[in-house]
Parts: C-alpha cells; structure tokens; sequence
C-alpha cells in the first residue's frame, strides 16, 4: 500500500470534535444507528478500566 495511503487512525467523534479539527477534516462518516457499536463501546470501556494507567505523552 503506498504510504500516503495508509490508515492511521480510526476513531469515534462527537460534533464537538469535528468544530474542533475543522473544515479540513473531510473523512468523517457520521453513524446513525450506533446500537450497532454497543459491543464495540462496552470492548473499550472494558479495556481502558483493566489499563495500567495514562498511556505517557509522547509514545
């Protein structure tokens, strides 16, 4: 895959996130059912509780 190509983030945002990263910001795909992503919630709140701590700044 050429490099400029790449996936490097997958992320949910709110519309306060969007103001925030701003015109530019052109790949958002809004999510209008999000039931479909209860198990996908409950999977990162389960693995963020069993984390040791505060990922450090920088890594």
């Amino acid at each position: 895959m050429e490099r400029s190509n790449r996936i490097v983030a997958v992320g949910l945002l709110c519309q306060r996130d969007l103001e925030v990263l701003g015109a530019g910001f052109k790949r958002a795909y809004p999510v209008e059912n999000v039931s479909c992503f209860d198990h996908l919630l409950k999977a990162i709140d389960a693995a963020e509780a069993q984390s040791p701590g505060e990922p450090e700044q920088g890594s």
